[in-house]
Formats: structure tokens, C-alpha cells, sequence
């Protein structure tokens, strides 16, 4: 493993009751990289992202063994669970807004963690909208329901409610899945300019998204890691292993 991991995973497995989901994977996230993750429906990619920030707890028929560590620290023995997600936000495939206003979508974690001066929550809703690529078409309207903006609009809200706990890394579950192609190209540029400030992982079905963000790419199937590499390896003309070369060609998956 690289000492310049941010996440590291070591011989991770993961079962719900007594199918084994994840079979004993290891591998390595570096900082502010643009981590992808491709693989077919069921190769456990959405299982692995709870698992990193612990959403997986509320799945009580899972179990789980092996390490994870976040900055060395191993978040399954973490004393501060709430602290943890903090650092790590989650966008979900299908947008799931907070039935609130835009600016109280955005506002709800920072209250949660206990900021209440005015000033400085205007500050943080600014800064995450215009992260997330929307300030500009809702900040005459802050105070409408959030549920009342388009599909991509709302996706675009879901990341800044993520952003707005300023988290260390970002996961992306098949953001895309549910808008039009324009706003998923005004996401993918958003996503480019986060990495700046965070590590990104970003689970697809969509090759081609992958292989216009990843840095590096992990071709997960059937709970296992068939390849590793940079995406220029991963979507070329020779990947280390055959079946890379099918799905990314769309010969299976």
C-alpha cells in the first residue's frame, strides 16, 4: 500500500446473512485523486462506498472483516462515527432532497454540528452552491423547496448538501443515472474542480464517465478486483486482463 493513501483498504470482506459479497479486496486511494469504479450491476461497487463511511451499520444483517483506514485511522474502530461522515459525503444515485427550502437543504448539516450565526451560514450555502454549479440559477429564490427544482438541479443540490460538511472525500453512486447528459457534463466539470480540495470516488456503469474523470480505475466484479490502473491503462487498447477489455467495450456487463 502507498504511504501516500488516503483510504486504504486491506482484505475486506462484506456478507449480507450468508452471501459474501465482497471477497477479501485490498486496495489503495491516494489524496485528491479521482478514484473510479466500474463493474456490472451486483459486483458489489454501492456495498463498498457504505462500507468506507459506515452507512453499512444500518444493514443489520451484514457483516464485515478486514481494515479500513481513513489517514491511518481505522474507521471501524472510530469513537466518533458522526465525525467520520462528516469527512466523508455521499451522493446517492437518484437526488433525495431534504423536504426544505434550497438554503435550509444546505444549511441542515452546518446547524447540526452547531453553527447558528446568520452570517456564517449564508457564507457556507454560497460557497456549496457555487461548488455544486448552482448559485447562479437559485440565489434569487433560496427560500423555495428545494423538492421543486429539476431533476438536475436537484442532484446538483444533493452535492452541495454533501459539500456543505466540507468533507475530506467525496463518493459519487451513479450520480448520473437519473438526469440529462448536458447537466451531467456541467457535473463532470464541477467534479474536476473538487478534486482541488478532496479525494473523489466515483462509482459508474457508464465507462466512457469513468474514463473522462478516474485518474485511476478499479474494474470490481462479482465482489472481486479484476484490475487496478491508471485509467489510460484501464481503457486502452491492452488492459492487464482480457475480461477489462470486454466490459469496458461493452462485449459483456
Amino acid at each position: 500500500m502507498s504511504a501516500q493513501a488516503h483510504i486504504q483498504v486491506q482484505d475486506l470482506r462484506l456478507a449480507y446473512g450468508t452471501r459474501e459479497v465482497l471477497h477479501g479486496i485490498s486496495f489503495d486511494i491516494r489524496h485528491n485523486e479521482i478514484f473510479g469504479i466500474i463493474g456490472p450491476a451486483q459486483s458489489g461497487k454501492t456495498s463498498l462506498l457504505r462500507c468506507i463511511n459506515r452507512t453499512i451499520d444500518f444493514s443489520p444483517e451484514a457483516s464485515v472483516s478486514g481494515a479500513i483506514t481513513v489517514d491511518g485511522e481505522d474507521v471501524r474502530r472510530t469513537k466518533d462515527l458522526f465525525a467520520l461522515r462528516r469527512r466523508i459525503g455521499m451522493v446517492a444515485p437518484l437526488p433525495v432532497g431534504l423536504p426544505l427550502s434550497i438554503y435550509d437543504n444546505v444549511a441542515f448539516a452546518p446547524r447540526c454540528a452547531g453553527m447558528t450565526r446568520k452570517t456564517d451560514l449564508d457564507a457556507i450555502v454560497e460557497q456549496c452552491l457555487r461548488q455544486a454549479a448552482l448559485w447562479d440559477e437559485v440565489k434569487d429564490r433560496l427560500s423555495s423547496l428545494g423538492t421543486k427544482l429539476s431533476g438536475g438541479q436537484q442532484q446538483r443540490l444533493t452535492i452541495a448538501r454533501a459539500l456543505s460538511h466540507q468533507p475530506a472525500i467525496l463518493c459519487l453512486d451513479e450520480f448520473s443515472i437519473a438526469i440529462d447528459p448536458v447537466t451531467t457534463m456541467r457535473i463532470e466539470d464541477v467534479i474536476k474542480e473538487l478534486r482541488r480540495d478532496m479525494t473523489v470516488i466515483l462509482v459508474t456503469n457508464l465507462t466512457q464517465q469513468a474514463r473522462r474523470l478516474a485518474d485511476r480505475t478499479m474494474f470490481l466484479w462479482n465482489g472481486e478486483i479484476i484490475e487496478l490502473d491508471s485509467s489510460d491503462i484501464i481503457f486502452g487498447d491492452q488492459p492487464r486482463d482480457r475480461r477489462t477489455y470486454e466490459y469496458v467495450n461493452g462485449l459483456f456487463g
